[in-house]
């Protein structure tokens, strides 16, 4: 007796094209939701106050970003790099229509 192999090979195809298909949106659609956290306030945190300070600076002294600081959490950098552009100047807010 022979086994027929081929509607179980395409029911595997259709497996694997389904997870494959479902990761892929799932990683295209994730930065979408990260980006509501994007206008958080970091008025309070260190990094932000000390990123604002150096920005204020290097705009008085007419420097583009002559400090470039790297901390060992995520947050603080982010933190760091608002407060920074904010006391630059820079307007970190983009008009979407």
């Amino acid at each position: 007796m022979r086994m027929k192999f081929k509607p179980y090979v395409w029911a595997l195809a259709v497996v694997m094209g389904t997870g494959v298909l479902g990761t892929t949106l799932r990683t295209v659609a994730a930065p979408a939701a990260n980006a509501t956290g994007e206008d958080q306030d970091y008025s309070k945190n260190s990094r932000y106050q000390q990123g604002q300070r150096e920005g204020k600076d290097d705009r008085a002294h007419n420097r583009d970003h002559s400090r470039k600081r790297h901390f060992v959490k995520d947050e603080d950098n982010r933190a760091y790099e608002a407060g920074y552009q904010q006391g630059h100047g820079v307007d970190v807010h983009v008009d979407v229509k």
